[in-house]
């Protein structure tokens, strides 16, 4: 489920306070990441920021959601129990599943460790793999800037970076319908979050013709 925090404005203070995480963050994420890793997050950071300034998000917290996305995706399995339990995460669900996992483990540190809380971003780190029904903007660009870095190489990503210059909503309905396809093909379980987004943004489109 997402979170509903009370939110707060990126105004007066918080823009430092947030600019101070995000170098903090960054440097944290340069020592204890892959360099393959610390290199995707950049590519989001900057494929993010992008999306947030032609779509009129703010920048800022598309670049924090953007560091946090997979803060914890290289964590080892004793640590990924350990972090599940230390959240509260269901287990029936995220044990043993670094792929579903790593969001929800970075967006309860976001919280815990961190101090942030700001629903949007929280909850755009938490969804940012299997997305959600009811995306928010800022949700969305993470989603998507995830699926289309300038590195990622899967066949029709080429399609979908076309598409994200002039429809955001269809692109997500896409990257959403490619992870379908690909975890069908591997006979892996589909999340609902990520059946329920794929509706979602199917049914948004037919109604927006």
């Amino acid at each position: 489920m997402p979170i509903t925090l009370m939110k707060k404005d990126f105004t007066g203070k918080e823009p430092l306070r947030h600019r101070q995480i995000i170098l903090s963050v960054a440097a944290e994420l340069k020592e204890n990441l892959s360099e393959k890793r610390f290199g995707h997050t950049e590519r989001v950071r900057e494929t993010a920021s992008e999306l947030a300034d032609r779509y009129g998000e703010d920048i800022e917290k598309a670049e924090l959601a953007s560091l946090f996305h997979d803060m914890y995706r290289e964590i080892s399995e004793d640590e990924l129990e350990a972090r599940i339990d230390e959240y509260h995460l269901d287990k029936c669900r995220y044990s043993g599943n670094i792929e579903l996992a790593h969001g929800k483990i970075a967006a309860a540190a976001m919280r815990v460790k961190y101090g942030i809380e700001d629903a949007d971003t929280i909850n755009a780190v938490s969804f940012h793999t299997t997305g959600r029904a009811g995306m928010s903007l800022l949700e969305k660009i993470i989603f998507i800037a995830d699926a289309t870095e300038p590195l990622r190489n899967y066949p029709g990503v080429e399609n979908l970076r076309e598409i994200l210059k002039k429809d955001l909503n269809r692109a997500c309905m896409l990257a959403l319908r490619n992870t379908i396809k690909f975890l069908n093909e591997k006979k892996i379980r589909i999340d609902r979050d990520t059946l329920e987004a794929e509706k979602y943004f199917t049914e948004l489109l037919r109604e927006n013709g």
